[in-house]
């Protein structure tokens, strides 16, 4: 089992020929507590029955020619997928996961001990010099991934409110037949349920939805030419709120993402700028693009974000504190598209008053 040096020295070589490596980030969060509470020795103990479980499950999930590896006094251990792909196709992310949580839980179980859990695909040289941010990317991934699973499963039981609701009021109207007036409150009612009902399954669709397949590492799009797809798609509903869009664009910023997931993901974010923004007021978007990545940013002039929520919007069921409905799952849709991508997004503050969105996307090696 290599050190982590030797890890990044091996994920180097790999990427000089090309290669995008998959990192399997696992950790023993109880590692600190142990050593605080009953003493460096005792922590070692821990150290060394963990990595053998560790050796022992991974040798037996993972190919002979990918690495494994542990930072020696941590509580870190980690997999690079260094060996060639099968049948020409890289691990897709269900490979990852599964392989991930049959680790895990072998771990779990040969320990007595909860371990975390997370992967990240290193793309660039940058991502080996920082290691340890790496590292903790990829479990910051893998917490959210958790999260929206938990999610998921909180929707699929909140469905059964309004479903309940609906056949409860149809059900009264077929066997009672109730008076006109009656008759149609119960109506509204189960319409109103079923609209809220479909705002639930879509939220639910989206995010199923981006993980059916591994994203395309060699997919790309043009993003001003999204840019300016999104903008026509919103230009109605801007004019509705009296309000402008001022957009500075170069000619061409060709970024490494599926074509529909950028579209996807900045047509939601230009959505909740005009849909938060001032009405009569201003939304501004602007493309920057640089050799290594895309950068495009989206602002409004509307209430803003609160201090201290800026990462947790991002969050599946949060919002931000505003009277507009909402069931917190756009920004998170747009996370998980853009971390699928290998890029970032984040929010603060803007000039203008309100929010000021920035999202990081990979430019396309062949540009």
């Amino acid at each position: 089992m290599l050190d982590f040096d030797e890890l990044t020295k091996a994920i180097g070589v790999a990427l000089e020929r090309g290669a995008v490596v998959p990192l399997l980030a696992l950790r023993l969060p109880e590692f600190a507590q142990v050593a605080w509470r009953d003493g460096k020795r005792s922590a070692r103990l821990v150290e060394r029955r963990t990595a053998a479980a560790f050796r022992a499950a991974a040798c037996r999930i993972v190919r002979d020619g990918d690495a494994l590896a542990h930072a020696s006094g941590s509580d870190c251990f980690a997999i690079a997928m260094l060996a060639p792909a099968r049948a020409g196709r890289p691990p897709g992310v269900a490979d990852l996961r599964c392989a991930l949580e049959r680790i895990a839980a072998e771990m779990s179980l040969s320990t007595g001990r909860r371990i975390e859990t997370g992967w990240w695909p290193i793309r660039a040289a940058a991502e080996i010099e920082d290691f340890a941010q790496t590292f903790e990317t990829a479990l910051d991934r893998g917490r959210r991934e958790r999260e929206r699973a938990e999610m998921l499963a909180t929707v699929g039981h909140e469905l059964r409110t309004p479903l309940t609701s609906i056949r409860g009021y149809l059900e009264t109207l077929l066997d009672e037949e109730p008076d006109p007036p009656t008759s149609r409150r119960f109506l509204e009612t189960a319409r109103r349920e079923a609209v809220r009902l479909g705002r639930l399954v879509d939220g639910m669709l989206e995010f199923s939805l981006l993980d059916l397949s591994p994203p395309d590492l060699l997919a790309g799009c043009d993003v001003v030419e999204t840019i300016g797809a999104a903008v026509d798609a919103l230009l109605p509903l801007a004019r509705r709120r009296g309000m402008t869009i001022r957009a500075s664009l170069p000619p061409r910023a060709y970024a490494a993402i599926d074509a529909d997931a950028c579209m996807h993901a900045l047509l939601n974010l230009m959505e909740n700028a005009v849909k938060y923004g001032r009405e009569g007021g201003c939304i501004a978007i602007e493309c920057i693009a640089g050799k290594a990545r895309i950068d495009v940013v989206v602002e409004d002039d509307g209430p803003g974000i609160p201090v201290g929520s800026e990462e947790a919007i991002f969050r599946l069921g949060v919002r931000a504190a505003n009277e507009r409905p909402g069931n917190g799952i756009g920004l998170a849709v747009v996370k998980a598209i853009i971390d699928r991508s290998g890029g970032d997004v984040s929010a603060r503050a803007s000039p203008l008053g309100g929010a000021r969105f920035t999202v990081q996307m990979p430019a396309h090696p062949s540009e």
